[in-house]
């Protein structure tokens, strides 16, 4: 009696599927394990690290923080030793799936120092696939510096900034000598970094010596000459405002009957004025 024959191919088939399905599902678990990157937070707690005390180095190693912001997932050992050196728990260059590092940043210059471990994990290749901090906060020594503060601009004074006509313009002109330019250019500053300033106020006024008409004319092109030369250094000229009053709001009295002594009395009179308009708060 010959034993009964079983159909091969039908087996077979089974068979090799069912291992199929077990070897995807080996892999999909794998892969869930390792979708990390250095681009990834990972909690620590999840991530094994090596006992601190069993460091090479157990008092860390200060590293440069440029060099490890240029770490990134596919740099090969050689690349990663290039820049970060020899790793500080006797890991070897061939046949080791992880680099462990014991780093020691400070919170300030010359202040205290905090140390973190810093792990890389590698490919079959070498190659690197993720990395990962313990503590977790420690990831943040990679974010960019900040840019400096800038100083708080000064505020425009609250009485006028008061420029002698006399040290301005030549008698009875409304030219800006290289001297009045001069003293425009060491107030530039201060008016263009004027906090909360919205309109700046230029004024100008004369003596009392000749007529009405021709001081307010000359008070208001000196006004414009100065207001033109703010504008130069890079005030916006709409922020400006020139206004000529000729002889009002004399600061000094004077009643010299000779004319010379007249006129160095009322040189305070003879001026140019600016004040700032603040924006409301």
């Amino acid at each position: 009696m010959q034993p009964t024959s079983i159909p091969q191919g039908p087996l077979l088939r089974s068979l090799g599927l069912s291992l199929a399905a077990l070897l995807l599902g080996a892999c999909a678990s794998h892969g869930e394990q390792r979708t990390t990157s250095s681009d990834t937070a990972v909690d620590a707690d999840a991530v094994s690290f090596p006992d601190p005390g069993r460091a090479s180095l157990k008092e860390g190693l200060f590293v440069d923080v440029d060099n490890l912001r240029l770490f990134a997932r596919g740099m090969s050992k050689r690349q990663l030793y290039a820049l970060l050196g020899t790793p500080h728990f006797g890991e070897g260059m061939w046949g080791v799936r992880e680099w462990n590092y014991l780093f020691n940043f400070r919170s300030s210059p010359g202040g205290d120092y905090f140390t973190c471990q810093f792990k890389v994990d590698f490919d079959g290749k070498g190659i690197a696939q993720a990395a990962h901090w313990k503590p977790q906060a420690c990831a943040a020594v990679l974010d960019p510096p900040r840019p400096p503060t800038p100083p708080a601009p000064a505020p425009m004074p609250s009485e006028p900034l008061r420029l002698a006509a006399d040290a301005m313009f030549a008698f009875d002109s409304a030219v800006l000598t290289p001297e009045g330019r001069r003293n425009v250019e060491m107030l530039l500053q201060q008016v263009r970094d004027a906090s909360r300033v919205q309109t700046i106020q230029v004024i100008g006024y004369t003596d009392r010596i000749g007529s009405d008409r021709y001081n307010r004319v000359l008070s208001q092109r000196r006004a414009e000459a100065v207001r033109d030369a703010l504008v130069a250094g890079g005030v916006p000229a709409a922020a400006i405002v020139a206004e000529g009053r000729g002889k009002a709001d004399p600061l000094v009295q004077c009643e010299q009957a000779q004319r010379k002594a007249l006129i160095v009395c009322l040189a305070p009179n003879r001026r140019v004025e600016l004040s700032g308009k603040a924006l409301p708060r």
